[in-house]
């Protein structure tokens, strides 16, 4: 798991990232970097290392990075096909930014096959109930084996029109789905 932090012109944001490889390919959300004039990656063990953006994806809101760094251990991937409501989830990443960094929350598989409106785009996502926060972007919802079984990419927040607040309602893309636009994105910048 990596922290990721952003910066454009109106600003900097934070989100985090899951490592693909032993040479410095890294996922994320296209959101968490989009416009970025540049972007850093620190590691678990502090190191701090600027990044490229090898390819991002609006559509999926997924997009691969790239650190010089060749002794990284990369994720675990699982199969998300196979999850059920009711299983057991952790995400682990950054909510509301750097100074609660790996912060680890636990929960369910609460929905399979939600589509959820964002922008002008539908996504098919998991739904948990695993607590997520801005800057857990990007970041890695695991099963209980230790396996990535999606990335973390939204929730709801807020209150409804009767003033009920919301909670535990977060969404990840399922790990199928994303491992064959990594492809694309790494070998072509684009899916």
């Amino acid at each position: 798991v990596a922290s990721i932090t952003s910066v454009s012109g109106s600003g900097s944001s934070t989100g985090t990232g899951v490592i693909l490889s032993q040479d410095g390919y890294i996922v994320t959300n296209a959101h968490v970097v989009e416009n970025a004039l540049y972007v850093t990656v620190k590691l678990t063990d502090d190191r701090e290392f600027d990044a490229t953006l090898v390819g991002s994806d609006e559509v999926s809101d997924l997009a691969v990075l790239h650190i010089e760094a060749e002794d990284l251990i990369p994720a675990a991937f699982g199969d998300s096909d196979i999850l059920r409501v009711g299983d057991s989830v952790v995400a682990i990443g950054d909510p509301l930014g750097i100074e609660l960094r790996g912060t680890m929350t636990n929960g369910i598989i609460s929905g399979i096959n939600r589509d959820i409106k964002s922008g002008n785009r539908t996504l098919t996502l998991m739904q948990t109930t695993a607590a997520l926060n801005t800057g857990n972007s990007g970041g890695p919802l695991f099963n209980m084996k230790g396996e990535v079984v999606g990335i973390t990419t939204a929730k709801y927040s807020g209150s409804t029109g009767s003033g009920a607040s919301i909670e535990g309602i977060g969404f990840a893309i399922p790990i199928n789905d994303v491992t064959s636009i990594l492809k694309d994105l790494r070998e072509n910048g684009a899916v």
